[in-house]
């Protein structure tokens, strides 16, 4: 069986497609952010990013040092914000909005606030768009609660550059002023090129260009784990 991956990138994402010469019974591919990721019958794991063939380096976390992460960026937070009062968390799509919500589910498990939590789509505010790939089904941000004088907490599973979390303080902005703005990511890889730093960490992973990390989150893969992966 050969297994063939083109990439192209439009607009602003990168949109995979896969071929076969033959069908094949129990492979699995799931589609990333990040890129490609294919599962063959036997076990072997090879992710495609930009065309480029990743393999597993580690895995930095499983399901249990996730949920201690998650823990402990909740106590901070309400450490830090000196309760829950105003507070209100915001999930960068995909993979934010689970991790947001974990973060809610923690903080109301053990302080007892329900805090308001939501998503938000950033593909409007990215700054490596031009107007002629503006896409219809790409709306400004809207957040069922109000922002207004609030302190909105931007969740994000991975900074990297600082250009997605830019994007996402832009799309919240959009929505009212808020009192203030922090971010809680659950890895921070380095390789800034904007000035940004987050808040709460869950993990400082130094990392090197040639290497990726890999958020696996319920709903969107069975397991929950971070895995680094390398050229």
């Amino acid at each position: 069986m050969r297994i063939t991956i083109d990439i192209m990138k439009k607009n602003y994402g990168q949109f995979l497609k896969t071929g076969t010469e033959r069908p094949a019974k129990r492979l699995r591919m799931q589609i990333i952010p990040a890129g490609f990721l294919c599962a063959t019958p036997g076990g072997e794991a090879h992710l495609f990013f930009r065309g480029i063939a990743m393999t597993l380096k580690t895995c930095l976390m499983d399901e249990a040092a996730v949920r201690r992460a998650i823990v402990r960026i909740s106590h901070e937070i309400l450490e830090k914000n000196r309760g829950p009062g105003g507070l209100c968390l915001v999930g960068v799509q995909r993979r934010g909005t689970p991790i947001a919500q974990m973060i809610r589910d923690s903080i109301r498990q053990f302080d007892g606030a329900d805090i308001p939590c939501g998503n938000i789509d950033i593909s409007y505010y990215r700054d490596d768009l031009s107007p002629e790939h503006e896409s219809p089904l790409w709306k400004k941000a809207a957040l069922p609660f109000d922002v207004e004088g609030k302190t909105v907490v931007i969740v994000d599973d991975v900074i990297f550059t600082g250009r997605t979390d830019r994007a996402a303080m832009e799309a919240v902005i959009s929505c009212g002023r808020p009192r203030k703005i922090q971010l809680a990511v659950l890895v921070d890889r380095g390789h800034r090129e904007l000035p940004i730093r987050a808040d709460y960490v869950g993990k400082n992973v130094p990392t090197s260009r040639r290497e990726l990390i890999e958020v696996n989150i319920p709903p969107f893969e069975k397991d929950m784990r971070v895995c680094l992966m390398e050229m």
